[in-house]
């Protein structure tokens, strides 16, 4: 049974034959979007690459959507409606797809994202192009115009790459929104880089953006990992980690996506809340403090060693010794039994090691960071935390600098994959 037998949840919604080279398709959900017009626009001005682009808008909203959502969403329709033939060509189609209604149990941004997606794996294979790209892209977003030329040089130069992550910066000022929402997004985002950046201090080896605006998949990848989750909010997170682990996971730094920094209240956590809380609670944003990732730096360079450790008394002497966040939080995981299971089933360090990040995965690192902040060590002000690991990284700041200053350092490491970690942290 093929992925689309078994996992599409409609036939196929685009009448129009696929371009015999179509390469790229980027799906962009749409709920309650007054501009998306922009966002589809801003693609429609890139270069474009060799292969035929489309791009496919899911205009969405719930059974219990109010009634202003349903008129917005309406009139996005007619607006895309009136744009589309204007600015179709042979090498650029856009598709405005309309599911209103959608069940309350699952409506929101990850059902519109496999809706559109599992269209595009339809479309590219209906030309037989199975490592055809399908790009996330969001209704409220911009780009540089080498955007859709980038991707494709990008999968073409890295053809082992699945998945990648895609280089992102919010604006940090403009006259579109209030100056509270750039201070906003500043610290928000300069936490994101924060979080990532000291996983990869810690040594934690699977730590990378999950942005769901600036994420690409390969159509073929996508059947194989059972396609986008029906999640109402952190879709992106889960879905680029069934890709990270297997070691075919890349970052496209080449370009850039410009998501957007306005506050939003519509799912429970993710840019737009955080900006709204933010804005409303008018304090700066905190970060998980710098112990957390000190202790689960201590802990990650003990892994090695586990394998030689076989007995139950061994184990425990090893947890004995680690700092009390971690310890506590592999208790409550049952970690000695986990690591008696990883050993029945490897026969060398090298599989030990890959078969233990398989279990202490990102949502579980996630989860004792979490545990590490609830019980052991408050958050602090992520100004603080960007210096403290900014100092550790030997990278030369300001004391005292300013969020915006510590973000643009974070962004050239990023851009320019300059990340000065020791090689036992890679």
């Amino acid at each position: 049974m093929t992925y689309l037998e078994k996992h599409a949840l409609y036939p196929p919604q685009i009448k129009v034959v696929p371009h015999a080279d179509l390469g790229i398709i980027v799906v962009i959900p749409c709920h309650d979007e007054p501009d998306v017009v922009s966002s589809v626009q801003a693609l429609r001005d890139c270069e474009l690459p060799e292969c035929t682009v489309e791009v496919i808008v899911i205009v969405n909203d719930s059974e219990i959507s109010s009634t202003e959502i349903k008129q917005q969403n309406q009139l996005t329709i007619n607006q895309l409606n009136e744009w589309i033939p204007q600015n179709a060509d042979d090498k650029f189609q856009c598709f405005a797809l309309d599911h209103p209604d959608m069940p309350k149990k699952h409506a929101g941004v990850g059902l519109a994202r496999k809706i559109g997606m599992d269209e595009a794996v339809r479309r590219l294979e209906q030309v037989g192009n199975s490592m055809g790209v399908i790009v996330c892209f969001d209704a409220d977003s911009g780009c540089d115009t080498n955007y859709l030329k980038e991707i494709e040089r990008h999968f073409k130069t890295h053809p082992d790459t699945e998945a990648c992550s895609i280089y992102f910066e919010h604006p940090m000022n403009g006259a579109a929104y209030p100056p509270e929402v750039y201070e906003a997004i500043v610290d928000y985002e300069l936490y994101l880089r924060y979080y990532v950046h000291a996983l990869r201090w810690a040594g934690f080896p699977h730590a990378y953006q999950t942005i769901g605006s600036s994420m690409a998949v390969r159509a073929d990848a996508y059947q194989k990992q059972g396609g986008m989750n029906r999640r109402k909010a952190g879709e992106d997170f889960y879905f680029l980690h069934k890709f990270i682990p297997h070691g075919h996971f890349t970052e496209l730094t080449t370009t850039r996506v410009i998501p957007s920094p306005r506050p939003s209240h519509r799912v429970p956590f993710g840019t737009g809340k955080a900006v709204g809380d933010l804005i409303q609670t008018e304090s700066g944003y905190l970060a998980y403090h710098p112990n957390v990732f000190i202790d689960l730096q201590f802990f990650i360079k003990k892994i090695n060693a586990l394998y030689e450790m076989k007995s139950e008394l061994e184990i425990n002497h090893f947890i004995e010794d680690l700092p009390d966040s971690v310890r506590s939080f592999l208790l409550e995981n049952n970690f000695p039994q986990k690591i008696k299971e990883i050993h029945a089933h490897t026969a060398n360090p090298t599989t030990f090691r890959q078969r233990f990040f398989q279990w202490f995965n990102a949502f579980l690192v996630l989860k004792y960071v979490h545990h590490a902040r609830d019980v052991h060590y408050a958050s602090v002000p992520v100004n603080e935390a960007a210096e403290w690991l900014l100092n550790e990284l030997n990278v030369e700041i300001e004391n005292g600098a300013e969020a915006r200053d510590l973000l643009d350092v974070f962004r050239r490491m990023d851009a320019n994959h300059t990340h000065p970690y020791d090689d036992e942290h890679v």
